[in-house]
């Protein structure tokens, strides 16, 4: 057999899109979906920055930042409006930001930062951290040292810190 093959090369060009001037009805806003397993937080809420913990670090985010996805670590996330401000804590979760000055953040769970009771945190952490001394094999100590950082997490929150 003879056959004739035909290769036809594919050049795939990957570009890197950079902040630009905000443009249309939505310029210098951010618009913010927030949402939980359970509920949905904020829908299409416009506002002028989210400042935010991720693994690589903390974030400030305004309209037309660099399209990005950030693994959140536990920590505030901060909602800046025109109007005020509006904090979350988040145990986890991932923060998208698209090309269109859309920020979506999926996070397991969220606290309004007013709601959290600072002496239910502190109780919590030093019993934690009792566990976690007084444990006899690596699951309770895993268990209590992850226990331990997100009560850390949220008594730095709430004194004001950003850890």
């Amino acid at each position: 057999l003879n056959e004739s093959h035909e290769f036809m090369t594919v050049t795939v060009v990957a570009s890197r899109f950079y902040a630009s001037e905000a443009t249309g009805a939505a310029a210098g806003k951010l618009v913010v979906n927030f949402a939980l397993p359970h509920q949905s937080v904020m829908t299409s809420q416009e506002v002028n920055q989210v400042d935010l913990s991720a693994v690589s670090g903390d974030l400030g985010i305004l309209a037309d930042h660099v399209p990005t996805i950030e693994q959140l670590k536990p920590g505030v996330i901060d909602f800046i409006s025109d109007s005020g401000s509006q904090k979350y804590f988040v145990s986890g979760g991932f923060a998208i930001m698209n090309p269109n000055s859309v920020l979506n953040i999926n996070a397991i769970e969220a606290f309004k930062l007013e709601d959290i009771d600072a002496q239910a945190v502190a109780t919590n952490l030093a019993e934690s951290q009792r566990l976690a001394s007084s444990a006899k094999d690596e699951i309770t100590k895993e268990a209590a040292a992850i226990e331990i950082e997100l009560y850390e997490s949220l008594q730095s929150a709430l004194l004001g810190k950003s850890k």
